[in-house]
């Protein structure tokens, strides 16, 4: 059976058997993950399901130039109710993951809740970079591209010169996000600008609850799936700097600086305090790491298997964490079943959106 729980501050803090068991899952998962190709962000690409219903939303920010979102309104028509979706780190230039690849939209406005899906952001982890994206400081190959908006599947290990998002520009995701996009849906939508809700995956995850722990007069819940909540573990680091170049050629240095302030303010063990002191309401899931019969048995599925085992490892050091602060404002969600893809986070979503549905707007 899956297990729903929330943990109050009267539940026992973690022992030594706890903590094993956390180092055990991530040197498992490592393991497994560091040998393979990192499909991080999804398994499988299907074809644009683009919803005629959404609107096309520019922004302009001013480092990174215009800025698609896609704008799903709400089905009584309210502004005051609004979620944000953040995609994985495959995100493409056309259309968000969430869109792409699932149904929630739908889900989510018939239960009167606008959804802003920004667009783009390939590996960004929607965080303001240190500097543009590049290696040994070498500028980009011009005319060629690392985030095609038809596909960005294929190996980034050949896309590290390459063109792209974020290589001749600076990324500049979370002031866009609760600046330049806040203020624009505001202006111009008359949207609400607190009590917002974000979630996503993996990427999208762990950004969604960076975003809520900086920004608590924006973001009153997040929700983060298979997300990376413990990027300073032993291995994390490497493990994401390879999962960045193959998804599209990506320098996790120039992102931030190993072990330096930067880095550790986007890790959400190291600022859980913060969570717990706003009282951010989280929902916070992975799965198993075991496949379903759905999943079949073939390399993508082995792919997500060890995917979802880092995730797995990463959100219970969070949980850990979260307990040993007392925090009671978590909902945790640990299916028996569920690998890196799209059908478990849709799943996640229409479990999650009761909680989500009382506590923004």
């Amino acid at each position: 059976m899956r297990g729903v729980t929330v943990f109050r501050a009267r539940h026992s803090s973690p022992g030594r058997r706890a903590a094993r068991l956390t180092r055990a899952v991530l040197g498992l998962a490592l393991a497994a993950l560091l040998p393979m190709s990192l499909a991080v962000g999804g398994a499988g690409t299907a074809s644009a399901a683009f919803d005629p219903s959404a609107m096309d939303f520019w922004v302009d920010s001013p480092v990174m130039g215009p800025i698609k979102s896609r704008i799903f309104r709400a089905a009584d028509g309210n502004t005051s109710r609004v979620v944000y979706a953040l995609d994985g780190m495959r995100a493409r230039d056309d259309l968000n993951g969430w869109e792409i690849e699932t149904n929630v939209a739908a889900q989510l406005t018939a239960a009167n809740i606008n959804v802003v899906m920004p667009v783009g952001g390939q590996s960004s982890f929607y965080a303001d970079w240190n500097a543009a994206s590049s290696f040994l400081g070498l500028p980009p190959v011009s005319g060629s591209s690392g985030s095609a908006s038809g596909s960005s599947s294929g190996s980034g290990g050949l896309q590290v010169l390459a063109g792209g998002p974020g290589k001749s520009y600076r990324y500049d995701w979370e002031s866009f996000i609760t600046r330049d996009l806040r203020n624009a849906l505001r202006d111009r939508l008359g949207f609400s600008t607190s009590r917002n809700g974000v979630f996503g995956l993996s990427m999208g995850g762990s950004a969604a609850v960076t975003l809520a722990a900086y920004h608590p007069e924006q973001f009153s819940y997040a929700g983060s799936y298979s997300g990376y909540l413990n990027v300073s573990a032993p291995g994390m680091r490497e493990a994401l700097r390879a999962a960045m170049i193959d998804a599209g050629g990506y320098n996790i240095d120039s992102m931030a600086p190993p072990w330096g302030p930067q880095w550790l303010r986007m890790d959400p063990f190291v600022f859980a305090p913060r969570l717990k002191t706003n009282n951010t309401r989280l929902w916070i899931s992975a799965g198993s790491g075991l496949p379903g019969v759905a999943d079949g048995a073939n390399f993508a599925t082995v792919n997500a298997m060890g995917l979802e085992g880092l995730a797995l490892a990463n959100t219970r050091a969070f949980q850990v964490r979260m307990v040993t602060l007392g925090a009671d404002n978590v909902t945790y969600d640990f299916p028996n079943i569920g690998v890196h893809n799209w059908r478990y986070w849709e799943s996640e979503v229409n479990r999650m959106l009761p909680d989500l549905s009382a506590n923004i707007g």
